[in-house]
């Protein structure tokens, strides 16, 4: 343990990792396949929708943007896990440990108002089929977009800026990548601003959307009842893929909020390394699988961009 100020702190220790052996390059193979599985689908995706004018919607453009946010958090994760699992010496500089607490949690923020976007667009679509083309305009797909993605930066960026001010009195992090809340325990100064701040943040980034979520979906289901078989089925084929990813998202956040405010030491400790990471690697592989394979328009524009290729 070192006493000294965040200014003179110079890595952080992860305790998280365990002595594997010669399984590290087992471990290793299997996490960059996953990686490239998700580089590949989520990249795939991106150039089908932005190819393919039938798909210049406000659904699909919600959807590019959550694509391309699975790309970026899982940047902010893989390459840094793929060096630690080869590593003898588990330990990561300052400014590498802030830059992947800066990229994870922009991420799971940006996540968040994706989904919420996307439960919004569904429910316009869905309860005011008739208003949809002058509520969801291109203009306002971009401002929501937009906004989704400058918010969250800004917040996030001001977490790492209140952690960075932090007297630490330790530098050793019980984890497999470095996170904001186990830094601020770490702290030996008054740290009741970045709890304070910690806690506002949650409303906005994920109380509010939540929230937002489920007037949406509210609303939707009440027309279901209420409609005709093919506004159900019409209800069920859109909303089914953007539901099976709230829940996962939600699931793995809630259970890594726990984990780093609570003591689980009677779990197995594979358990929770294997739930540490569920959000982070799950999600990412899940939206293109789910998405692409459920939505009949994307699977269609796929199938005849493969045949265009293979064609050419």
């Amino acid at each position: 343990m070192l006493n000294s100020t965040l200014s003179t702190l110079s890595y952080f220790i992860l305790e998280a990792y365990m002595n594997v052996g010669t399984l590290r390059y087992f471990y290793f193979v299997v996490t960059l396949m996953l990686y490239g599985s998700i580089i590949v689908a989520n990249a795939w995706l991106i150039v089908v929708i932005s190819v393919n004018r039938s798909l210049h919607e406000p659904m699909y453009m919600f959807l590019c943007s959550l694509f391309v946010n699975e790309l970026y958090g899982s940047s902010g994760l893989f390459p840094f896990l793929l060096i630690q699992i080869l590593s003898d010496v588990h330990t990561v500089s300052a400014p590498l440990c802030f830059l992947q607490v800066f990229c994870i949690y922009t991420y799971a923020n940006i996540e968040f108002c994706n989904l919420a976007v996307m439960s919004y667009d569904r429910y316009v679509a869905i309860c005011h089929p008739l208003q949809y083309n002058t509520r969801m305009t291109l203009n306002t797909v971009t401002v929501f977009i937009v906004l989704s993605w400058f918010y969250c930066f800004i917040r996030c960026f001001i977490t790492l800026n209140l952690n960075i001010r932090l007297t630490l009195c330790g530098n050793s992090l019980n984890s497999l990548y470095c996170q904001s809340y186990l830094i601020i325990k770490l702290a030996c100064s008054a740290a009741q601003v970045n709890n304070i701040y910690g806690l506002i943040g949650l409303v906005f980034s994920v109380i509010f959307p939540l929230l937002a979520i489920l007037f949406s979906y509210s609303r939707i289901l009440k027309v279901c009842f209420s409609g005709s078989r093919n506004t159900r089925q019409k209800a069920v084929s859109t909303c089914t893929p953007h539901l099976i990813s709230l829940v996962n998202f939600s699931f793995g956040c809630l259970f890594e909020t726990l984990q780093s405010r609570f003591d689980m030491s009677s779990w197995s400790h594979v358990l929770r390394l294997t739930l540490s990471l569920y959000f982070l690697m799950l999600q990412p592989l899940l939206n293109p699988i789910v998405y692409g394979m459920q939505m009949s328009k994307i699977r269609n524009s796929w199938k005849g961009f493969l045949q265009k290729k293979i064609l050419a």
